[in-house]
């Protein structure tokens, strides 16, 4: 999409009329000011439209990345055009969920269009009695296991690469890709 001049669009306020009367018989007047007014339109045009330039479910695909960087999301070319702008629009909800079991099952399920679960916490734990015994070795880390949803099939490397994005930096997610949902949640 452009915005630059566009072709017999008019102008919403026109110079020519807005000039002194001194002005307003003038031909030479009122065919600069009409060249103007061809470059200006589109720019008053943008300007009454700011909002919906703005909101990320109406907004040019080439404004797209540019929303994007804006709130942070993940915003790539080859995603369908409705995956880029629901990723733009839930972008902030995410970031308040990053680094938790909700965060990352709902990234994986934007991004990819994945089922996934997570199994462990990977949680720490303490004392506050003094000369406590240590605490029990912890487990290996949360279990991430993912499969196919939307009619896709998984792809293990952006599956890692997703998931060791959005874990906390104190824990080493392991990843286990399924080929259907698991048998034990009965979904």
């Amino acid at each position: 999409m452009s915005r630059a001049a566009v072709p017999g669009l008019p102008s919403r306020y026109p110079i020519g009329g807005q000039l002194p009367a001194l002005y307003a018989a003038d031909d030479f007047a009122q065919r600069f000011t009409a060249g103007l007014d061809t470059v200006l339109a589109p720019v008053f045009a943008t300007l009454d439209n700011l909002p919906a330039y703005l909101d990320p479910r109406v907004a040019p695909t080439d404004f797209l990345a540019w929303l994007a960087s804006w709130v942070g999301a993940a915003d790539d070319r080859q995603w369908p055009e409705e995956l880029r702008r629901e990723a733009v629009v839930r972008a902030v909800e995410l970031h308040r969920w990053r680094g938790t079991r909700r965060g990352l099952v709902e990234g994986l399920r934007l991004a990819l269009g994945v089922h996934a679960e997570v199994t462990e916490d990977g949680g720490a734990a303490w004392s506050n009695i003094s000369g406590a015994d240590l605490p029990p070795e912890p487990p290996a880390g949360p279990l991430v296991r993912v499969w196919p949803g939307r009619g896709t099939r998984v792809d293990p490397d952006k599956v890692r690469e997703i998931v060791r994005a959005m874990c906390p930096v104190h824990t080493v997610c392991r990843v286990e890709v399924l080929p259907g949902p698991p048998a034990d949640e009965g979904r």
